[in-house]
């Protein structure tokens, strides 16, 4: 098969290696395995795109990617300020004003009207923070004070952060989900533009359980030229099995590997192969076809 230079080997059997290729295989690759094995495949996928160039972007639920070799690393924590502030943010250039708006009718759900009576605010300057927009005594106010709490008051807190071009986002501190899944929708609002930049997310079903953080994954898996996202999970749920594009399956129980050919449209008998400890088995889709490469799992420890 023809392959791009953007190819990375990440399988081998006997007689071949077998690649992952964002160009012609999809730029979202999903990665089905458990414990750590879905985490140390993206780390091997990551350092792979460092080698060709790219820089790297990490959301880690688990806190347990290594922090060498990125320029900005961001702990998320209940009850600490992480500057996560998307109004703050706008003033700062790092997002407009209107995504601003939206981001928080997403997350506190406002509808459109009392969303462009936001942003309007914002615009006029009378607004500068999501806590002015909570106190502000508005409509939108009382809506977003329904599920504003004393979290979500300490998350705005701070300046916003510099964000560098390779960005580590340790959420393995954070217990509130929806802290979580705000921290995620914020920055993949601040990261969605990037290019030459490969994404990785783990534990993708954790992020997109929440409203919020199941409105960031289509900024990051929609189609974009220079950019590639790497999903990992330990679920086999719909959130992310329903995402476009090719799929690493790794060691797991026997009716969630069924479960994962089923959704990738693997017709049954000899090409549901199952994937024993230490392997792996890629499968791709055309218009036309589905393929299945079966082999040895090249990955490398935490």
């Amino acid at each position: 098969m023809k392959y791009s230079k953007l190819a990375i080997e990440i399988l081998r059997d006997e007689e071949k290696s077998i690649y992952y290729d964002p160009i012609y295989h999809g730029r979202t690759l999903k990665i089905f395995g458990i414990d750590d094995d879905p985490l140390r495949v993206l780390k091997y996928i990551a350092d792979g795109y460092r080698k060709l160039g790219y820089e790297v972007i990490i959301f880690d639920t688990h806190g347990e990617f290594p922090e060498d070799g990125f320029d900005t690393v961001l702990k998320i924590e209940d009850g600490k300020p992480a500057g996560l502030d998307p109004i703050r943010m706008a003033k700062k250039g790092m997002i407009d004003l209107y995504s601003a708006a939206t981001l928080l009718q997403t997350v506190y759900e406002l509808d459109r009207v009392l969303t462009d009576r936001l942003y309007v605010d914002i615009l006029r300057g009378k607004i500068s923070s999501v806590p002015e927009a909570a106190k502000a005594g508005e409509k939108y106010s009382e809506v977003i004070m329904e599920s504003y709490t004393a979290l979500d008051e300490a998350f705005y807190g701070g300046e916003p952060p510099e964000l560098g071009r390779s960005i580590l986002v340790n959420l393995g501190e954070a217990h509130s989900v929806s802290i979580v899944g705000t921290a995620f929708l914020v920055l993949a609002a601040a990261v969605e533009k990037r290019r030459g930049v490969m994404v990785g997310v783990d534990d993708a079903a954790v992020l997109a359980y929440t409203t919020a953080g199941s409105a960031a994954m289509p900024l990051l898996t929609r189609p974009a030229r220079k950019r590639l996202t790497v999903l990992g999970t330990r679920y086999a749920i719909d959130s992310v099995l329903n995402i476009a594009g090719p799929t690493l399956l790794l060691y797991t129980d026997p009716d969630i590997q069924s479960v994962i050919y089923e959704s990738n449209g693997v017709p049954p008998g000899a090409m549901r192969r199952h994937v024993h400890k230490g392997r792996g088995a890629l499968i791709t889709r055309t218009t036309e076809t589905v393929s299945v490469e079966e082999g040895e799992l090249l990955s490398q420890p935490l």
